[in-house]
C-alpha cells in the first residue's frame, strides 16, 4: 500500500504545483489584432521569468466586457475607450504597439500590390454598391490589371471588433456616404458579404472564397500569404504597408491629446503613410483589488517595452516611440493597490 499512497501524494503534490503555477499566470482577453505579438512576447517572457500569459483572442468587445467584469487581469482593445468610459469603470488605458489594417483579396492571378483602390471605392464595395471586380470604377484605377467579371464577396468581422472600428473609422473619414449610413463602430449591420470571427476567421474566409475581399491586421495577411490591396492615402499615393508606412502615419501624432492615449492614426498626411494605421491598447483597473497580480501585468508590459521590440518588428508591428513609452510608464503610477501605493515601483 505504501507505493500506492506515495503515488497519490506525489500526484497531489504535482497537481498543487501545476495549480500554483497556473494561478500565477497573467490572464488577459480581447483584441485579435495584437494576438500574434502577445503570443511571442508571452513565450519569451515565460522562458525568462517563469510567469506565463493566458491570453484569449476573443475580439475587442469581449476584452472590454471581461475587464469590466473583473474576470481577467487585463483587457485588450483596438478601439480605445473615451475618457468618460475610462472614468466610469475606473480604468487606465495604454498602447502597446502599432500596426496596420489591410484589405486582402482572393482573386486568381492577382498578387500583393497589383490591385489599387481609393477609400471611396473600398467603402462602396462594403456598402454593396460596387458588386463586381469588373466595375468601371475599379477598372479605371487598375488599367492593365486583368480582373474577372465576377461578383465580389466582402468579408467582415462577425464579432465586436476593434479591427472593425479601425476599418470603419477610416471609411467614415474618406466616404461621407459610409459615415452617414454606418459610421464607425466595433459592430456594423453589414449590407452584403460574409462574416468571420476574429482576424483568424476573416483570414480563413478570404482564403476559402474565390473573389473575396476582407480586412485584417497586416501580420495575418503576411503570415497567410494573402494578397494585399493597396489603398490611396491622403497625399494621393499608394504606399506598400509595412514598418515604414505605419511609422510614417504615426510620425506627427500627439498621443496625449486624448485620455488613455486614445488617438486615431487613420488617414494621416504623408506620402509614405499607410492610411489604415492604428495602435492597440491595454485596459487595467486603476484601483486594484489584487496589487500583486496587477503588478505582474505591468511587469509583463514593462518587459515587452524593454525587450520585445525585435519580436514585434519581426511580426510587422511597430514599437511605440520611446517618448510615448515614457509617458505610459508615468500613467502606470495611477494603478494603485488598497494602500493607495502604485502596484509597480518604477
Amino acid at each position: 500500500m505504501k507505493p500506492f499512497s506515495y503515488a497519490i501524494a506525489a500526484g497531489l503534490a504535482a497537481a498543487q504545483i501545476a495549480t500554483s503555477a497556473f494561478a500565477a499566470d497573467i490572464t488577459g482577453a480581447g483584441a485579435t489584432f495584437p494576438f500574434p505579438v502577445y503570443s511571442k512576447w508571452a513565450e519569451a517572457y515565460r522562458k525568462e521569468t517563469g510567469t506565463g500569459l493566458n491570453y484569449q483572442s476573443i475580439g475587442s468587445g469581449g476584452g472590454i466586457k471581461q475587464i469590466q467584469a473583473k474576470t481577467v487581469d487585463f483587457g485588450a482593445t483596438d478601439a480605445p475607450l473615451k475618457g468618460a468610459a475610462l472614468d466610469k469603470d475606473g480604468l487606465v488605458q495604454f498602447p502597446t504597439v502599432m500596426g496596420g489594417v489591410v484589405p486582402v483579396a482572393n482573386v486568381a492571378g492577382v498578387k500583393t500590390g497589383e490591385v489599387k483602390l481609393t477609400g471611396e471605392v473600398l467603402a462602396e464595395i462594403y456598402q454593396g454598391k460596387i458588386r463586381k471586380w469588373s466595375d468601371p470604377k475599379i477598372a479605371k484605377l487598375n488599367e492593365g490589371v486583368k480582373l474577372p467579371d465576377a461578383a465580389i464577396t466582402p468579408v467582415y468581422r462577425s464579432d465586436a471588433s476593434g479591427t472593425t472600428n479601425i476599418f470603419t473609422t477610416y471609411l467614415s473619414e474618406v466616404s461621407s456616404g459610409w459615415k452617414s449610413e454606418f459610421g464607425a463602430s466595433t459592430t456594423v449591420s453589414w449590407p452584403a458579404g460574409q462574416g468571420g470571427k476574429g482576424n483568424e476567421g476573416v483570414t480563413a474566409v478570404v482564403k476559402q472564397v474565390p473573389n473575396a475581399i476582407g480586412y485584417v491586421e497586416y501580420a495575418y495577411a503576411k503570415q497567410n500569404n494573402l494578397p494585399v490591396v493597396l489603398i490611396q492615402n491622403k497625399d494621393g499615393q499608394y504606399p506598400m504597408p509595412g514598418d515604414e508606412a505605419f511609422q510614417a502615419a504615426a510620425a506627427n501624432a500627439n498621443w496625449k491629446s486624448e485620455p488613455g492615449f486614445g488617438i486615431s492614426l487613420t488617414n494621416q498626411a504623408g506620402a509614405k503613410a499607410w492610411p489604415i494605421t492604428a495602435a492597440t491598447f491595454i485596459l487595467v483597473h486603476k484601483n486594484s483589488a489584487d496589487a500583486a497580480r496587477s503588478g505582474e501585468v505591468l511587469k509583463f508590459f514593462n518587459w515587452a517595452y524593454q525587450n520585445g521590440d525585435k519580436l514585434a518588428s519581426d511580426l510587422d508591428y511597430v514599437p511605440l516611440p520611446e517618448a510615448v513609452v515614457t509617458q505610459v510608464k508615468d500613467e502606470w503610477k495611477k494603478v494603485v493597490g488598497k494602500d493607495g501605493k502604485p502596484v509597480l515601483g518604477m
